[in-house]
């Protein structure tokens, strides 16, 4: 968020690779998770697991509510570059639906979003202001939360995507790029950086420059929503044998 990061009083420094900034919040999720989800399974029915995880999303979903909220009141807030477009944040908005009507469909399409896009930036953490900055908190408590959620939905709700989902996630994805480029197009933004890669490392680093690394992205998506799918096509096939 370049024009709120611009006008804060106070920057720490930013997030780097493997410092405790960044492997700290991921193993207070890893146990977290851990503990969450036997706990639901062992220790709730399935109204409360149901309640349980709505609680998480809604906590994660208004964490970025708030955080909007709270820069917009401080007027610095940046329509080109604030608004909650890009897909972590957008998810975490409508994640609450999700836990609330816990329909496959919405299931079989987050399943893939939430894995390919949050872990790009769990693994590349892209957050210019670091602890205890309001920012860092909202950034590790959205892409940690929804891979929490996700998680919890696949082993408590006992959720799994088929071979076809691969697909449904696919196109409904060229669905969310086409509106961020007529939104980037009438702001004249880079909202999911469709025209500039961040300007911190990731993975896009290694696939050209625009438009190539866009061209390159969708040509991979496909195999890499395969690889995400291999482990549950091979579950089902054991558990089947």
């Amino acid at each position: 968020m370049n024009g709120i990061i611009a006008n804060a009083l106070f920057l720490s420094e930013r997030v780097v690779f493997g410092s405790w900034q960044h492997l700290l919040p991921i193993g207070i999720a890893m146990l977290f998770s851990v503990v969450f989800i036997r706990f639901a399974i062992k220790n709730l029915n399935k109204q409360q697991q149901h309640l349980a995880v709505q609680i998480l999303a809604i906590f994660v979903s208004g964490t970025v509510f708030i955080f909007h909220v709270y820069y917009i009141s401080m007027g610095n807030y940046d329509f080109t570059t604030d608004l909650p477009l890009y897909l972590c944040s957008l998810l975490a908005l409508i994640i609450p639906v999700f836990t609330f009507y816990r329909k496959y469909w919405m299931y079989e399409i987050l399943v893939f979003w939430i894995i390919a896009g949050t872990l790009q930036g769990v693994i590349t953490p892209d957050i210019p202001i670091g602890f205890p900055a309001f920012d860092y908190f909202r950034y590790w408590i959205v892409h940690l939360g929804l891979l929490i959620i996700i998680c919890y939905a696949t082993f408590v709700f006992n959720m799994r995507p088929k071979f076809k989902s691969i697909f449904r996630s696919f196109f409904a994805f060229q669905v969310y790029i086409v509106l961020m480029m007529i939104i980037n197009r009438v702001l004249n933004a880079n909202y999911f950086y469709l025209n500039e890669k961040p300007k911190s490392a990731s993975l896009l680093d290694y696939f050209g420059e625009w438009p190539y690394y866009i061209i390159t992205v969708q040509l991979i998506i496909v195999p890499f929503f395969l690889l995400i799918y291999l482990p549950f096509y091979v579950t089902e096939k054991r558990m089947k044998s």
